[in-house]
């Protein structure tokens, strides 16, 4: 089986810090690379982590605030500069279309290549993405706004003994941010290799979760441990709280195989 990768692009949540930029992920999985979310300064990270673009075709975006898509018009004039020929899929909720196009035909008119947009329900579980290795799925999420999860799931054929194939999954990876707490979505990342959830806030401040529908590490634990996932992954950590050890302190109180989401750091999945 190979190696999968995540590399945390910002896990900060919608105010930058000097810690922490907006949310951006790049996932490697059966030799190709994902991108999730794409918040401000994304691609500068990319750069100073001499992180190559020539496998990245697909970016999904959970959302449309503004910390998880700020990105893409920088992202995408910058690979046209690259001369890009291969396509760039992006799949969102339908507004991001009527949101990007007219910046693109304005500020890319010679782009190099085509952006290909492919709207996404949020608020339903299914299949938005397959090939012969890899599927991906969302996972409706509990926000201010349509927001959804991802779930990227590991294909391998295997003969039957009766000269056909029967695909097994493999490695599972699942992508929860932004959300309030929400049990609603443990069926779809049961026994899930890694969980990254979201971790804005530390229970100081969790009277802030219900207004802004967003999780604290605790909570994020505990999602973890009802879901029986293997390794827990947090961030979006709000700019409320500037010691980070304390949202790995309170998740690991409830799910030890927590990490901490740290920008710049790859972990393996």
């Amino acid at each position: 089986m190979t190696t999968g990768k995540l590399t945390i692009l910002g896990c900060g949540s919608a105010m930058p810090t000097f810690q922490n930029s907006p949310s951006g992920q790049i996932l490697e999985l059966c030799d190709k690379a994902f991108m999730i979310d794409c918040g401000e300064g994304v691609q500068l990270t990319l750069r100073r982590m001499g992180l190559k673009t020539a496998r990245l075709y697909n970016i999904f975006v959970s959302h449309l605030h503004g910390d998880h898509c700020f990105g893409l018009i920088g992202l995408i004039s910058t690979l046209g500069m690259m001369s890009r020929r291969q396509p760039l899929h992006i799949y969102a909720h339908a507004d991001l279309e009527k949101l990007l196009r007219p910046l693109l035909d304005y500020h890319c008119q010679d782009l190099s290549f085509e952006v290909v947009f492919h709207a996404i329900n949020p608020r339903k579980a299914e299949v938005v993405y397959e090939d012969r290795t890899v599927s991906v799925s969302t996972i409706p999420l509990k926000h201010k706004v349509p927001c959804c999860g991802f779930l990227f799931t590991e294909k391998h054929r295997r003969a039957d003994g009766n000269g056909g194939f029967y695909v097994e999954s493999r490695r599972r990876y699942a992508y929860c941010s932004d959300t309030m707490y929400t049990e609603k979505i443990l069926p779809l990342i049961e026994g899930t290799d890694t969980l990254f959830h979201e971790a804005t806030y530390t229970e100081q401040y969790a009277d802030k979760c219900k207004l802004t529908m967003h999780s604290t590490a605790r909570q994020a634990a505990e999602i973890a441990k009802k879901a029986a996932v293997g390794q827990l992954i947090i961030g979006h950590y709000s700019a409320r709280v500037d010691d980070h050890g304390l949202f790995l302190q309170e998740a690991k109180e409830v799910f030890p195989d927590t990490l901490m989401a740290e920008e710049r750091q790859q972990y393996q999945i």
